[in-house]
């Protein structure tokens, strides 16, 4: 089996469209096209359904595509063992979130780029949260992710926490709870709420600690940014409760402890035997943390 031909159906498969494959792997798409129809007969089924809504992808394909990447993944890894420099090369794909500027996240990912510079890093970022970043971890969308859902919401794949931090209240200044030093959720739960949708990692982690202690909110706004959520707050209409680590500092806002030991965990997940480059990565973003 041709592994370019494998290298041009994985880009199809994740594209869902022949003339993006072809933009990310440098070629024509006729020649895409042509790859993919040689590598179909070479099985004796079709991986794709084209038409003029669009390509889908058939269950043979669904079914095929995790051989494919096995084949790509062993090709980079003999390229690699065959480089007598030891240098790692090859693509590297990571889910990220929409918000990271709060992070440590783009100085480690800057760091490995100028270290690692034959390593193709493609970073996609997710409207689904942590629930849609799993699932592209799980089949092999994406190489590792960011993660911000308990280790359990990870089966199957390996789960490496970076970090450990408390929810914190974000309130406006003008707020009457704005100057305690600590507050009780009891005290905030009729309060009208600006938070990420479900999904996302910091939104189920604190929406389970509420519903263990018999709260629902009322959530009056649902953004997908968690930078954007401070702004929200600072404007009046509502309160939050974020991560520390999360929070992007904002005119007009301040934060309070919480009473309650609400924690969340921010990890990066991969599967259990990821690519060197994958692991080398991982092994950067765990010294940045540590």
């Amino acid at each position: 089996m041709d592994t370019r031909q494998a290298e041009y159906a994985i880009a199809v498969a994740e594209e869902l469209s022949f003339t993006r494959a072809a933009q990310r792997v440098f070629a024509g798409q006729s020649t895409v096209s042509a790859g993919v129809r040689a590598l179909e007969k070479e099985l004796g089924a079709a991986l794709f359904e084209r038409d003029q809504r669009g390509v889908r992808i058939t269950a043979a394909g669904e079914a095929v595509l995790p051989v494919l990447r096995e084949l790509a993944d062993a090709e980079a890894r003999a390229k690699a063992a065959a480089d007598p420099r030891g240098e790692l090369r090859g693509l590297l794909r990571m889910g990220m979130f929409t918000s990271i500027s709060s992070m440590a996240v783009p100085r480690v990912i800057g760091a490995f780029h100028r270290a690692n510079p034959l390593v193709e890093l493609r970073l996609r970022g997710t409207s689904g949260g942590s629930g849609e970043l799993v699932e592209s971890v799980r089949r092999g969308r994406v190489d590792l992710s960011l993660f911000g859902l308990p280790a359990s919401a990870a089966s199957g794949l390996a789960v490496h926490r970076l970090a450990t931090t408390p929810y914190r209240v974000v309130l406006s200044e003008d707020h009457p709870l704005a100057q305690r030093t600590e507050i009780e959720v009891a005290e905030i739960a009729a309060e009208h709420f600006v938070d990420t949708p479900v999904g996302f990692g910091n939104r189920d982690v604190l929406d389970s600690a509420l519903a263990a202690r018999g709260i629902v909110r009322d959530i009056r706004a649902e953004v997908t940014e968690t930078s954007a959520i401070p702004v929200f707050v600072a404007t009046g209409l509502g309160i939050a409760i974020l991560p520390e680590l999360i929070i992007t500092p904002v005119d007009g806002v301040v934060t309070v402890a919480l009473a309650e030991p609400i924690e969340w965990d921010l990890s990066i997940i991969s599967p259990r035997s990821p690519s060197a480059p994958a692991a080398a990565l991982i092994e950067e973003f765990l010294a940045a943390y540590r």
